[in-house]
């Protein structure tokens, strides 16, 4: 390896240390704020609150999903009931 060479590793390394010292600190304020909004302390911990209102997101979904076709149903009962009174 050429001086120059050495130079630019070193250049290379100085950058790449750099970004991981801000990643780092990104990661601490993400970190924080997790703490602050929701009392969570660690990425482990968000995953399973995350999981946790998925779920919670997904039985709404279903029941909602529900609610709707038996509102359906019972308004085509109705509509039935009514053209049958009217013959």
């Amino acid at each position: 390896m050429t001086e120059q060479d050495l130079l630019e590793l070193k250049q290379e390394i100085t950058e790449a240390q750099e970004q991981a010292t801000k990643l780092e600190g990104r990661k601490d304020l993400l970190l924080e704020q997790l703490k602050e909004k929701y009392g969570l302390t660690s990425l482990a911990e968000a995953k399973k609150h995350l999981k946790k209102l998925e779920n919670e997101i997904e039985d709404m979904n279903n029941t909602i999903t529900q609610d709707t076709e038996d509102l359906e149903k019972r308004l085509n009962d109705e509509q039935d009931t009514d053209t049958e009174d009217e013959d």
